[in-house]
């Protein structure tokens, strides 16, 4: 088993419903167990592109699945969520980043592992260090410590997606 840590996000229709839905979705595939997730972030937009606020979240999970296995069930899910790609940072259903799979390092055209942007993005490390184990606690502290993303992030209070009951 791997431990991976993804990124989650949405800011079209029912963000919160978006997000349960997508962890709903990776907790039921095969291969893969859903072992925390973090609270729920509303996030700035970064890129420039005119869009809604976000809701954000990072989970852990356990998957005997390859990296990038992982990243094509991302890209179903996203799929079945009506995920569409027009604009380069723009608005979305459900957005699944892989940040962190185990100890590896990718980087080729289709997979970076760590995620290329992750020490860039405030509304990436905040959310992870709600999940993150206690031995890479300090990594992303510094990392979040040291970003110069300036963007707000803050928690939605009483907003909370499940994966233990479903």
């Amino acid at each position: 088993m791997t431990r991976a840590y993804l990124s989650m996000g949405a800011n079209i229709g029912d963000r919160l419903g978006n997000l349960q839905h997508g962890v709903a979705l990776l907790h039921t595939s095969a291969n893969i167990t859903v072992t925390a997730v973090s609270q729920v972030y509303e996030t700035q937009p970064v890129g420039g592109v005119v869009q809604d606020d976000f809701y954000n979240i990072a989970v852990r999970l356990e998957t005997t699945l390859t990296a990038p296995e992982l990243l094509a069930r991302l890209h179903e899910i996203e799929q079945q969520l009506k995920r569409v790609r027009q604009i380069h940072w723009g608005p979305r259903t459900i957005d699944l980043d892989i940040l962190v799979f185990g100890d590896e390092v990718w980087s080729d055209e289709i997979l970076t592992i760590p995620h290329r942007e992750m020490a860039n993005r405030r509304f990436v490390l905040q959310p992870l260090l709600d999940v993150i184990a206690a031995d890479r606690r300090h990594e992303i502290e510094r990392l979040l410590a040291s970003t110069t993303d300036t963007n707000w992030v803050r928690v939605v209070t009483g907003a909370r997606v499940e994966y233990e009951n479903i």
